[in-house]
């Protein structure tokens, strides 16, 4: 299975009727790869699909934010996918782990927790970001890499303050299925 019919699967049990505009975005990602076979990489200049990961400490109450290089903004890790990721969840792993510097992530099964849409500068026009969320092994120590200013963990109350709408919306989405997704 390609990449690209993997994003559609993922897309087409992505259930966000839930939370507001989700339904709408998933319909958005459908289509753009309807329209784009290219539409998971870089290259397409009206848009692909990313994937990202929440790295969250439950345990403590907290989250691993990047304060990313290029836009100097805390964020969740992420980026593009790459010819090598077998799956979305596999490249929002990958970005995590690497992003993040922490071996033995996992990602809350279940899938997505969230999709998000932002505009980019050009020459591309969209990113169609698909945001899962990452359990830190009991630990973990985060390693800076060459994509971030800075790491630093946050407990739950603090990320209003540092972090935009999006990764708000994404921990408190998170959150929410905590409990159901460790357990089941």
């Amino acid at each position: 299975m390609s990449l690209h019919d993997d994003a559609v699967g993922v897309l087409e049990t992505y259930d966000g009727r839930s939370h507001d505009g989700q339904d709408e975005l998933r319909g958005i990602y459908l289509e753009h790869l309807a329209a784009r076979p290219d539409g998971m990489w870089k290259s397409c200049g009206a848009g692909h699909l990313t994937a990202s990961a929440l790295v969250i400490d439950p345990e403590r109450g907290r989250v691993l934010l990047t304060l990313h290089k290029k836009l100097g903004m805390w964020l969740q890790m992420g980026g593009h996918c790459e010819p090598g990721d077998a799956s979305l969840a596999a490249a929002a792993l990958r970005e995590a782990t690497e992003e993040s510097g922490i071996q033995g992530l996992t990602l809350l099964p279940g899938g997505p927790v969230q999709l998000d849409r932002h505009a980019i500068p050009a020459p591309c026009h969209w990113h169609l970001d698909v945001q899962y969320a990452a359990l830190a092994p009991a630990g973990a120590v985060e390693e800076i890499s060459e994509e971030s200013l800075d790491l630093r963990w946050f407990a739950y109350d603090e990320v209003a303050a540092v972090a935009d709408g999006s990764v708000l919306r994404l921990l408190e989405r998170t959150r929410a299925v905590l409990p159901a997704r460790i357990s089941g």
